[in-house]
């Protein structure tokens, strides 16, 4: 009796051990491509968002630099020149004409230099005569573009009187 129940649990363990297969080779296929698109678009939607801070980021740095720029007008009588460019609000300018009023470490605090793009270039500044532009080129250097490659711009508003200060 006892070697009968033994026989007969251990044609169980292996009737068992039988039935219990692996994946096979398609159904371990098909889950990957799925976890490969649906990581293709959470991987989009992450680059998208890191985009949007960049953009964002840019603009904050452009309405810093204008407060700087009114601050150097107020302080100077001129906006500097555009061959001067942004570096006058971090050095005093020399050549053309002169600000008596500049202060001895400049218009911008801490490192005293001008921050670059989130993309790590220069912005771009452009007088003209009682108002400016500054532009960021974005990702590709390049003039004009459009969608992530659009050019980011700040300029005062129709009609507005740039000493009171701009927005995009």
């Amino acid at each position: 009796m006892l070697l009968a129940r033994l026989s007969n649990s251990h044609k169980t363990f292996k009737t068992a051990l039988r039935s219990q297969r692996g994946f096979s080779l398609v159904e371990i296929l098909v889950a990957l491509t799925l976890l490969g698109i649906a990581g293709t678009f959470v991987a989009g939607k992450i680059f998208q968002n890191l985009h949007e801070g960049k953009v964002s980021a840019a603009k904050i740095q452009m309405n810093q630099l204008a407060e700087r720029l009114q601050e150097f007008r107020r302080k100077c009588g001129y906006y500097p020149e555009t061959e001067q460019g942004l570096e006058a609000l971090a050095s005093k300018p020399v050549g053309g004409r002169e600000c008596k009023n500049y202060p001895p470490d400049g218009f911008i605090g801490g490192t005293g230099t001008v921050p670059n793009d989130p993309w790590d270039n220069y912005y771009g500044y452009v007088n003209e005569g009682n108002k400016f532009n500054i532009v960021s080129y974005g990702p590709d250097l390049i003039e004009g573009g459009e969608g992530d490659d659009a050019d980011i711009w700040f300029r005062p508003p129709a009609g507005a009187e740039q000493d009171e200060g701009a927005e995009f």
